[in-house]
């Protein structure tokens, strides 16, 4: 059979599949995007300003796609289950691949993008999509090491004869929505492994942050995946319904806020994985094997890293109190000393947080607080949508600020005598996402592992870290499942049993 000029090369890249470059506005954005329908780019119309959340000017503009256009992104993925599943491991490693080469062609292009859009310091960004680049190599490396196991069958005389072999099978179309916080990574987290797993799926990316997922989609439209095995879909909240209801969709996988409960309750039978926050705590121990310093640093950067708008940025810092009133003198110096201002300068740490009205909850967050005898000691007023790194103590354990997750630069200074009872102030939480522990007590390490109810005990640094192949996600409030390339592909495939007799 003669190989058609857009055949898959052995990259997984289409020949003849360079198109005219987008017109350029003066920020270095196209000045329109379209959204991805069944691996195609749909120029639908320009209905979604994407704002620049720095200025609060539009930035761009994209295709907004309304409920007709997800449901036919769904019905092309149902269709694309077989081909996608029978699409080799090896080809799907080629496509993952693709993507990591073009992600570093284009690599200061998406930080500027995301700089924009999310309104996140350049270094930031940078690191951001340093990340993107790693999830998809990980990914990369796990589509050929999807793997089953034997069964030992013979455990009585009943079943003498019979061996069990199992694999692991695409469970089939996948929902995938994500937010606005990290619109590169945690798109990566979900799209990766998907396609790792030969699962067809449909995107929602946050409507504030959709310009990353639409370049990720364009990357994408690049390569041989079967037709309709992808969609891209900034879209309104209410015409995604169909992403939690369908019948269709095999698997819900939702990363944002606690509205993700109510979309497990409408899902139906589907699995659900949900990725939904949390109010991260570093304790600091009486001796925590680390200078002085070094600590604060780390808690610095743990609690204001691109304006705590993390859901294991550090809301809650625990010092023993051999050691409160020096980490407390130094906290509040480093605080007072971060930069805010425009992320596209190298100098800045704080940039705006997403728009005004989430900088206004902050702040009002933070004022109640002061009417209820906390103590502000690092900030002040907010400037529009830029929001002070700020440090607070003595804050009421029944005020929203240390009950609920901020998703700001704010943090929540405390005290304790002894460590058992620190543990019981995390627990106290109603979420569990990750936790920090600075400790030199080995004791104390192991005992944070035994009783902390939360998805990660990091010991030695903060709850803000990450790295992109390990399993991450919480208990409680804070969701179900757990992402990190190897763990989303077990949730995207399901195990199939062969038994042979004889």
């Amino acid at each position: 059979m003669a190989k058609s000029k857009n055949a898959p090369s052995k990259t997984g890249k289409r020949a003849g599949a360079k198109k005219a470059a987008p017109r350029r506005g003066g920020n270095g954005l196209a000045r329109t995007y379209p959204y991805w329908l069944a691996g195609e780019a749909v120029t639908a119309n320009t209905d979604l300003d994407v704002i620049d959340k720095y200025s609060g000017k539009v930035a761009t503009r994209t295709a907004f796609a309304d409920g007709a256009a997800v449901r036919k992104a769904i019905v092309a993925a149902y269709k694309a289950r077989d081909a996608m599943a029978a699409f080799p491991p090896d080809k799907r490693r080629d496509v993952l691949e693709h993507c990591v080469r073009r992600f570093e062609e284009r690599f200061e292009e998406l930080a500027l993008a995301l700089c924009i859009e999310a309104g996140k310091p350049i270094k930031d960004a940078r690191g951001e999509v340093t990340r993107l680049i790693d999830t998809f190599r990980i990914a990369a490396g796990e589509a050929t090491r999807v793997e089953g196991e034997t069964v030992e069958m013979q455990i009585s005389e009943r079943t003498r004869g019979y061996r069990g072999i199992v694999k692991r099978v695409p469970i089939g179309v996948c929902s995938l929505i994500t937010p606005f916080n990290f619109p590169l990574n945690l798109v990566a987290h979900k799209v990766a492994p998907a396609i790792a797993a030969g699962c067809p799926f449909v995107l929602k990316p946050a409507a504030k942050t959709p310009i990353g997922a639409l370049i990720i989609g364009e990357i994408l439209a690049e390569t041989d995946l079967p037709k309709g095995a992808f969609s891209v879909l900034p879209c309104s909240n209410e015409d995604a319904a169909a992403l939690t209801e369908d019948e269709r969709i095999a698997l819900l996988s939702f990363t944002g806020g606690l509205v993700g409960w109510d979309l497990k309750a409408r899902a139906g039978r589907k699995k659900v994985t949900l990725e939904l926050g949390g109010n991260a705590a570093c304790i600091v121990d009486a001796d925590p094997g680390q200078p002085i310093d070094q600590v604060v640093d780390r808690l610095v950067f743990g609690a204001y890293y691109q304006s705590g708008q993390s859901c294991i940025s550090v809301q809650h810092i625990l010092v023993h109190r051999d050691l409160y009133e020096k980490v407390r003198k130094k906290l509040r110096t480093k605080v007072g000393a971060l930069v805010m201002g425009d992320p596209r300068d190298e100098k800045t740490f704080i940039g705006p947080v997403i728009d005004e009205a989430a900088a206004q909850r902050i702040e009002g967050w933070v004022e109640s607080a002061r009417k209820a005898g906390a103590k502000r000691l690092a900030g002040g007023p907010r400037d529009g949508n830029l929001m002070p790194a700020t440090l607070m103590e003595k804050v009421p354990a029944d005020s929203d600020l240390y009950r609920q997750e901020v998703f700001g630069p704010v943090a929540c200074l405390q005290p304790f005598d002894d460590f058992e009872d620190a543990l019981k102030i995390v627990n106290a939480s109603d979420f569990g996402l990750q936790a920090g522990v600075f400790t030199a007590n080995i004791a104390h390490a192991m005992l944070a592992w035994d009783r902390l109810e939360v998805g990660g005990v990091v010991v030695g640094d903060v709850p803000s870290f990450r790295v992109d192949n390990m399993p991450y996600g919480g208990v409680k409030g804070s969701g179900l499942g757990r992402e990190g390339v190897k763990y989303a592909i077990e949730d995207m495939t399901e195990p199939r049993l062969l038994v042979i007799k004889g």
